[in-house]
C-alpha cells in the first residue's frame, strides 16, 4: 500500500494542473468574447452615428439670405440673358432666342454695348464662360458651342457636345454646365477638350433641384438660378449638395417687366472687388448685390 501512494499522489497533481488549465481557458475565452462584444457593440454604434450623421446632412435645411442693393445699372430691356460673365471691368453677356443671340461686351456703369456679335439665326444661345483669354457661349438644343476672342470677339471655332445648354461657368479647373434637367445635373467638363470628367446631382435634403439655370462660380461654390424663380442655390461642387438660398424676390419693382419669361437669369462675380451683379431676361435693371443672413 505504501508503494502505490506516490502514482496516487502524481495522479492527483496532474488532475489539479490540467483543472487550472481549464479555468484559465474559461477565463481567457470568456474575456475574448466579452472583447469581441465590445467591438461589435462599438462598431454598432460607429454605423449608427454615421447613419445618423448622413440623416441630418440629408434633412438639414440649408440656410436663406436676403440682400441689399448697393448700386443699380441700365440693361437693355431687349437683351433675353442667357450667360452673364465679368471680366476686367466690362460684362460679356450671352442673350439667346432665335434671330436674336448675340454675344456682347457692355459697359458697368451705362449699360452701353461696346462690342457685339450675332449668333446665326438657327442657334438659341445660352450659357457664357470666359477661359484664358477666350469666351466659351453654349447653345440651346443644337449641341453645338463657339469660342470666341474676348478682346475682339471674333469668333475662332466650335465644337460640340452631347447634352442641352442652359449655364455655364468655370471652377477654375473645369467648365461646369446645367443641362435644366428634372434630376438636377451638373457637368464638368475639360477646359481643353471639352471632355466629361464627371456628373453630379445637385440635392437639397436628398432631393434634386430640377430647371438649374445661369451658373457662376464664387468663392468655392457653384451658383445657380433656377428658371422660373427668384431664388438661387449655392451648391457644394464636390458634393452637390444645396448648402444655401438666396432669395431676390421683389429686386425688380411691379410692373417693370411683363413678359412671363422675363425672369431672373443671370450671375457675374467681380472676384478683384468681391462684387456680385445679377439680372434677368428682358430687365430693364441690373444690380450689384450684397447678401444679408
Amino acid at each position: 500500500m505504501m508503494m502505490d501512494r506516490p502514482d496516487h499522489d502524481r495522479a492527483g497533481r496532474r488532475a489539479a494542473f490540467l483543472a487550472v488549465l481549464g479555468l484559465g481557458a474559461a477565463v481567457a475565452g470568456g474575456a475574448a468574447g466579452a472583447n469581441r462584444m465590445a467591438l461589435a457593440a462599438a462598431s454598432s454604434h460607429a454605423a449608427s452615428m454615421s447613419t445618423q450623421r448622413q440623416t441630418t446632412s440629408r434633412t438639414a435645411i440649408p440656410p436663406r439670405y436676403s440682400y441689399r442693393v448697393v448700386n443699380v445699372y441700365p440693361h437693355d430691356p431687349q437683351a433675353y440673358t442667357q450667360g452673364l460673365v465679368f471680366v476686367d471691368g466690362f460684362l460679356y453677356e450671352s442673350t439667346g432666342l432665335n434671330g436674336r443671340s448675340s454675344i456682347r461686351k457692355v459697359k458697368l456703369e451705362t449699360g452701353a454695348v461696346v462690342d457685339q456679335r450675332p449668333v446665326a439665326a438657327q442657334y438659341f444661345a445660352e450659357g457664357l464662360a470666359e477661359w484664358r483669354g477666350k469666351l466659351f457661349q453654349l447653345t440651346w438644343q443644337s449641341h453645338l458651342a463657339f469660342v470666341y476672342d474676348r478682346a475682339t470677339l471674333r469668333q475662332e471655332r466650335t465644337f460640340s457636345y452631347n447634352s442641352d445648354g442652359w449655364g455655364l461657368t468655370s471652377d477654375g479647373t473645369n467648365f461646369v454646365l446645367s443641362d435644366g434637367s428634372a434630376d438636377g445635373t451638373l457637368r464638368f467638363h475639360d477646359p481643353s477638350t471639352f471632355r466629361l470628367i464627371k456628373r453630379l446631382t445637385v440635392r437639397d435634403r436628398g432631393l434634386p433641384v430640377s430647371n438649374l439655370n445661369e451658373l457662376e462660380f464664387v468663392k468655392g461654390e457653384v451658383w445657380a438660378n433656377v428658371w422660373h424663380t427668384d431664388r438661387i442655390a449655392r451648391i457644394q461642387p464636390t458634393s452637390g449638395e444645396v448648402v444655401g438660398w438666396i432669395d431676390l424676390d421683389r429686386l425688380l419693382l411691379p410692373g417693370q417687366v411683363t413678359d412671363r419669361e422675363a425672369v431672373l437669369n443671370g450671375i457675374a462675380y467681380d472676384a478683384a472687388r468681391d462684387r456680385i451683379f445679377v439680372t434677368g431676361k428682358l430687365w430693364p435693371r441690373l444690380f450689384e448685390i450684397q447678401l444679408q443672413p
